[in-house]
């Protein structure tokens, strides 16, 4: 799986959740939210690094 597609398939994970808490105001779904989003952040910030090598090293 490339980055793209872990990165769309985390957001729909995440969008189902959201739904849930925000429309039906499910707690439990908040709580996933919550913790599906601090893995996007992680996950955007090791892309994030990966970009800065490829171009610091010309590999781009």
């Amino acid at each position: 799986m490339n980055r793209i597609e872990q990165i769309q398939s985390m957001v729909a994970d995440l969008e189902v959740d959201m739904n849930k808490f925000y429309e039906k105001g499910n707690k439990a779904a908040g709580t996933r939210a919550r913790k599906q989003l601090q893995e996007l952040k992680k996950v955007a910030q090791e892309i994030r690094l990966e970009i800065q090598d490829m171009k610091n090293s010309g590999e781009v």
